[in-house]
C-alpha cells in the first residue's frame, strides 16, 4: 500500500512529494507491522525506502534525490523485489502464506507459481527502470502525464497478470481435487 499512496500523492511540487514520503512512512509501519516483525524482505525494503527519503528529502533538502525520485523508486522496489527471489525467499511467497494452510507453503507448484509472479513483478518494475531512464534521455519526449500513465499500464499490467494467473491456478488446483 506505501508504494501505491506514494505514486498518486508524490505530485509535481517539493511538497507534495514531502507529504506523499510521510505518508508512506507512516502508513508501511501503521499497516504493515505485523509484516516487519515476521521478517518480510519487501516490506523491510518499503520502510527503508521511506525513511532514507524522509531523511535526505524532508530532513535535509537534498535536491537531486527528490529530482531522481521516480528512478529511485523504482529502482528500489525492483532490486528488493529482484533480491527476494535471490535470496530464495520470492516477496509474492511470503504474502501468499498468509492466505494459505500450511500444508500448501511447500507444494512445489504453489513455490514455483509464486516464483513466477515474483519474477513478472520484478520485470515490471525492472520495465519501469528503463522508462524512467530513457525519460532523462532525448530519446523519446513525452509529456509529463504520459510518462505517469505509462507507469499505471505498468501497474495495471502487473495487477491484470497476478489476478488471472491466480485464477487459473485456482482452476486447476479444484480441477484436480475433483478428479482425485
Amino acid at each position: 500500500m506505501p508504494w501505491i499512496l506514494f505514486l498518486f500523492l508524490s505530485g509535481n511540487t517539493l511538497l507534495s512529494l514531502e507529504r506523499a514520503i510521510i505518508i508512506s512512512l507512516i502508513s508501511c509501519l501503521a499497516f504493515s507491522y505485523g509484516e516487519l516483525k515476521q521478517g518480510f524482505i519487501l516490506t523491510w525494503g518499503t520502510l527503508i525506502f521511506f525513511s532514507f527519503c524522509a531523511v535526505t528529502i524532508n530532513l535535509f533538502h537534498v535536491m537531486w534525490v527528490a529530482l531522481y525520485m521516480d528512478l529511485l523508486s523504482n529502482s528500489a522496489l525492483a532490486f528488493v523485489m529482484w533480491l527476494t527471489l535471490f535470496l530464495g525467499k520470492p516477496f509474492v511467497l511470503q504474502y501468499a502464506r498468509k492466505g494459505q494452510p500450511e500444508d500448501r507453503w511447500s507444494e512445489p507448484g504453489f513455490v514455483d507459481g509464486c516464483k513466477q509472479m515474483t519474477i513478472v513483478w520484478a520485470s515490471l518494475m525492472s520495465l519501469s527502470v528503463v522508462l524512467s531512464i530513457v525519460k532523462r534521455t532525448s530519446l523519446i519526449n513525452l509529456p509529463g502525464w504520459a510518462w505517469f500513465g505509462l507507469s499505471l499500464v505498468i501497474i495495471i499490467s502487473g495487477l491484470a497478470y497476478t489476478t488471472v494467473f491466480k485464477r487459473q491456478k485456482r482452476l486447476k488446483r479444484l480441477r484436480e481435487q475433483s478428479t482425485s
